[in-house]
């Protein structure tokens, strides 16, 4: 190769390599640079429940919204067959929970739910509502003899069996929910649990303490 060409090939190759450092330091500026903006961009987290501090334990599953969200006005029965909606419960705190006898787990913490209840017997702010969902009038029978023996636990049932999907368990047996005194859904979970432990007592308790009149407070007329 003459003298010429190869001045040519060298300053051909200087340039080829000068392009590629250019293209590539482009590349690694531009890497760093989006590196920097993730780094330096401020970490966002979902606010979260004041409730959320009682979710250890056995109630480490419970879930606190922050979106509050009225319990739906679905009509449920009592035991003698009246029509019921949770708005009649409003200014309580109420303890829902849905149940079947085909449920084994629902069937397995009812003892602790009737504890519960007797704990608070004397408190008429509360109220322990099981509602029983179970299909066929022979099931209800048998659940109304169940719950008998589960003092002071009353009978509700929806024999539709349409409630479990009407709150955020979307189905899932058993379930329980926590309505505040304005009826809105401020707590839920999805399985069995203790519910006369010391963590589903702290929970009631401050759910009790939220708009509870202050001591000597007369009632307003």
């Amino acid at each position: 190769m003459s003298g010429s060409r190869k001045a040519i090939w060298a300053v051909v190759g200087a340039l080829v390599l000068i392009s590629t450092l250019a293209g590539a330091g482009g590349l690694a500026m531009s890497l760093y640079a989006n590196h920097a903006r993730e780094t330096q961009a401020p970490k966002t987290t979902a606010a979260e429940s004041d409730l959320a501090r009682f979710a250890v334990g056995p109630l480490a599953s419970l879930e606190t919204p922050t979106e509050l969200k009225t319990a739906p006005e679905y009509m449920f029965r009592d035991r003698n067959g009246t029509a019921v909606r949770f708005s009649t419960f409003e200014g309580k705190v109420v303890v829902v929970n849905l149940w079947a006898m085909w449920c084994a787990p629902c069937r397995t913490e009812m003892p602790t739910l009737a504890k519960l209840a007797r704990s608070y017997q004397r408190n008429e702010d509360l109220i322990v509502l099981p509602i029983n969902v179970d299909a066929s009038a022979d099931a209800l029978a048998d659940a109304k003899s169940f719950i008998d023996v589960h003092e002071p636990l009353p009978l509700y049932s929806d024999i539709k069996f349409q409630l479990p999907f009407e709150f955020p368990g979307k189905g899932k047996m058993p379930q329980t929910i926590f309505l505040d005194r304005e009826g809105r859904i401020r707590a839920t979970f999805s399985g069995e649990a203790d519910w006369d432990s010391p963590q589903a007592h702290a929970l009631i308790d401050a759910l009790l303490a939220e708009g509870a009149p202050a001591p000597g407070t007369a009632p307003a007329a």
